[in-house]
């Protein structure tokens, strides 16, 4: 992958692109070859020349100075988070180019609580791979099993995609918080993997990826239309797990006493009486639940 030799440049021309020059003040003077902002026009606007710009866009210049970046990031109308992304496309020092573990192994005690909690529990690592789950997070969706990939089954499974009513959304969500938790460790060999299996395989992704849009994950609600409980509405927190470096416990709950959290209860019954033997498994009334 080219992002994989060049980040820096690749990035500051995937956002110049999206920059109108109605937005950044300048003359729109008729047909344009290409979206968005020229190179030479960031470099006049940030007060850099253009060829010291173009430079940094070819990856001839690894090390610009932070008073450089900051008018760079003004031009291209970058908020804090995806200016703090171009800080770390722009510093190679932290990378050292060590090779990531595959996978982290969650802690004892993050597993005993995941599986003491009522509510659907997973842990994941940076690229969405599912490490442990509870059986209520399962039975919310298969995916959620030890050793599925959300990301892959985001943009691949047709039954993950009918589950979510807002996949448009929540696959923009998710990608902008791979390009955050990856930052500029670009070369590791799980994020190739996986960035190249999607981007050959997804339309989708392939123009999400090359947005290089950049957010963390927050706490909030998430719709799901499930085929055995019907719509309902949980919220959706991540936890940073204590002793890791990209573990997270994402916990699914919903408001007490709602029409929710009875949905999110019969799901949890129903797993109970899936996983015993000889209990029949049909026949039942969600009219109540409507």
């Amino acid at each position: 992958m080219a992002e994989t030799t060049n980040a820096l440049g690749a990035y500051l021309r995937a956002r110049r692109e999206l920059v109108t020059p109605a937005q950044a003040g300048i003359p729109d003077g008729g047909v344009r070859r290409v979206p968005g902002l020229r190179r030479e026009e960031v470099a006049m606007l940030a007060g850099i020349s253009a060829d010291y710009y173009l430079r940094l866009e070819r990856g001839r210049n690894r090390h610009p100075s932070v008073q450089v970046l900051e008018s760079i990031a003004r031009v291209l109308r970058l908020d804090e988070e995806h200016f703090a992304h171009l800080l770390a496309l722009a510093c190679e020092a932290p990378r050292r180019h060590r090779r990531r573990p595959r996978s982290a192994t969650p802690p004892p005690g993050a597993l005993k609580l995941m599986e003491s909690l009522v509510q659907p529990a997973f842990i994941e690592d940076r690229y969405f791979d599912v490490l442990a789950s509870n059986s209520l997070a399962r039975a919310l969706s298969p995916g959620l099993a030890a050793g599925g990939n959300q990301l892959r089954d985001l943009f691949l499974d047709p039954a993950e995609q009918a589950l979510l009513p807002e996949w448009e959304a929540v696959t923009e969500c998710f990608v902008a918080n791979l390009r955050q938790a990856v930052g500029n460790d670009v070369d590791d060999p799980r994020f190739i993997e996986l960035t190249g299996e999607l981007s050959l395989a997804s339309p989708r992704f392939r123009e999400l990826w090359g947005r290089h849009e950049v957010h963390g994950q927050r706490g909030g609600p998430i719709r799901l239309d499930h085929p055995q409980v019907g719509e309902l509405s949980l919220n959706r927190e991540r936890l940073r797990i204590d002793g890791t470096d990209t573990l997270m416990l994402v916990v699914y709950h919903a408001e007490a006493g709602s029409s929710d959290a009875e949905k999110l209860a019969l799901l949890a019954s129903l797993a109970v009486r899936a996983a015993a033997p000889g209990v029949p498994k049909t026949g039942v009334d969600l009219q109540g639940l409507a």
